[in-house]
């Protein structure tokens, strides 16, 4: 029989795992795996336990947020020859599960990562060592998603993000920004917004650049919002972020790939990682890892 690591957190989004778990357990059964149950207990418990335990397992599921998805992600990519990862998406947003097109449903999900899904190869992140799955970011509205409160994140999902990050618009100083793209150097500018991102949603909204997701062909899709000339750019800027299909006039939004990225900052610059707080750099390096780990998607 086939062994499989079920690791849950049980705080994610609503909490409703804990009801959903012998429907998981027994899809796992029927689908022929023996499941060891692990639930994280805090903070980097999730990628502790897969560093430890994955090597002994023919796959690995984790259930819970988009955090938890990038945590268990994370502790793979330290072993040397990591089992296919399965998700399970619990949390608010789930903008991992949107990008996987995996089914919607505790059921629907838990068969997909039980056999029904293929294990397919991803690109994996790394910022400054970090990994990171979907997206690293920094500036305007990105402090909002680790900083939102967890019950208004359970009420109002993705508008959550926005309502806190429209609040935080009067607080927000640009970074005056060096950026190096493989082997190229960008005109030297101020930058409210950046994002480095292998994602058709982020935020629960679809970034202005999906059309060029593919997600193991070694690029990133980066977005820079700089500092505009005019009200009207910066309204542009945004509008650009939240409806792709309104391009950004006046130069205030700038778009490319690449696979690596360096950010020299006149201070250092904070970042969101996935959703989570990331640390702060005066250098930040951010590099693609092609094909690093097998992620389940749906069918």
């Amino acid at each position: 029989m086939r062994s499989l690591l079920f690791i849950y957190n049980p705080t994610s989004g609503t909490g409703k795992i804990k009801a959903e778990l012998p429907l998981i357990t027994d899809t796992f059964t029927k689908a022929g795996w023996l499941t060891t149950v692990y639930p994280t207990q805090e903070k980097g418990d999730g990628a502790r336990a897969v560093r430890e335990l994955g090597a002994r397992f023919d796959r690995v599921v984790c259930a819970g947020g988009d955090g938890t998805l990038s945590e268990v992600a994370g502790g793979l990519m330290a072993l040397p020859d990591p089992p296919p990862l399965g998700y399970i998406p619990m949390g608010s947003t789930n903008d991992c599960a949107a990008t996987l097109r995996l089914p919607k449903g505790t059921g629907p999900a838990a068969l997909a990562a039980a056999g029904a899904g293929e294990p397919t190869p991803v690109d994996m992140g790394l910022l400054n060592g970090r990994p990171f799955v979907y997206v690293a970011a920094f500036g305007a509205f990105t402090k909002v998603a680790y900083d939102t409160p967890q019950d208004l994140k359970k009420t109002f999902g993705h508008l959550a993000y926005i309502f806190g990050g429209i609040a935080s618009l009067p607080t927000i100083t640009p970074y005056r920004l060096r950026v190096e793209c493989d082997g190229q150097t960008l005109e030297e500018d101020e930058v409210y917004f950046g994002m480095v991102s292998n994602a058709l949603s982020i935020g629960g909204i679809r970034p202005p650049n999906s059309d060029q997701v593919v997600l193991d062909d070694g690029k990133f899709e980066v977005t820079l919002v700089k500092k505009p000339m005019s009200l009207a750019d910066l309204a542009n800027g945004l509008q650009a972020l939240i409806n792709p299909t309104s391009p950004a006039e006046g130069g205030a939004l700038v778009q490319f790939q690449a696979s690596q990225i360096t950010f020299r900052g006149d201070r250092p610059i904070s970042w969101t990682v996935d959703g989570e707080f990331g640390g702060e750099f005066e250098e930040s390096r951010v590099v693609n890892r092609r094909r690093a780990l097998k992620i389940i998607q749906g069918t």
